[in-house]
């Protein structure tokens, strides 16, 4: 995942009630008709409840951006 897969999170979520489980925050996103991306990065965060959408993007897992960038991003 990416640091644009937690902004993709933060959009497909507003609106959504906090606190909630991951599952029906999939359940959220799906609904509104979130892209693949999105809710493949949602999939990814850990099963558990989230008390906002900034948790529930902080735990997007991260990892570079870009071949040969280890550590960073490509930008």
């Amino acid at each position: 995942m990416t640091s644009r897969d937690d902004a993709r999170v933060k959009k497909a979520l507003q609106g959504a009630d906090f606190p909630a489980a991951r599952t029906a925050l999939l359940d959220f996103a799906t609904t509104r008709g979130a892209d693949e991306e999105t809710l493949q990065a949602l999939r990814a965060v850990p099963e558990g409840r989230y008390g906002s959408v900034d948790e529930v993007a902080d735990a997007v897992p991260q990892q570079p951006e870009g071949p040969g960038t280890p550590g960073g991003t490509l930008r």
